[in-house]
């Protein structure tokens, strides 16, 4: 019976390498001062710093403005919960975005110049290759 109990230990096991995370865990932080007043951060996987992959989520509160701004690699969004409207130039214009609700995903392309509105509480996930920057358009 031991031997077998064992047995399914080791069958239950995730392979090495494998990264698990349960919402309840994931430790929110202050965003960064290229964040919105408000924003709370949360890295899921890798570290955004550094070279290769990475998973962080971006709490956005009601009302936040992310500047125009670009990114030297394509910026991999998914919706998790909220609503956003992005657009594109150098310019914050409402009447010129699309927008996108929990669910939906969207792939900006490296140094297009974009702005974020966050009409609700929004939670975004996003994935990308470190080290990751975002360059605000002066």
């Amino acid at each position: 019976m031991l031997i077998f109990s064992a047995l399914l230990l080791f069958l239950a096991a995730p392979p090495s390498g494998t990264i698990q995370r349960h919402a309840k865990s994931i430790v929110w932080k202050a965003g960064p001062p290229t964040m919105p007043k408000g924003s709370k951060i949360a890295v899921i996987e890798g570290d955004q710093t550094k070279s290769g992959i990475f998973t962080l989520r971006i709490k956005f509160p009601q009302g936040a403005v992310v500047p125009p701004h670009w990114h030297p690699r394509p910026e991999r969004v998914t919706l998790l919960s909220g609503r956003v409207m992005v657009g594109f130039g150098d310019v914050v214009d409402s009447t010129a975005t699309r927008t996108f609700v929990a669910g939906d995903f969207y792939v900006n392309p490296p140094e297009a110049h974009h702005y974020v509105i966050v009409p609700v509480e929004t939670v975004v996930q996003i994935t990308g290759e470190g080290p990751w920057e975002t360059n605000r358009v002066e």
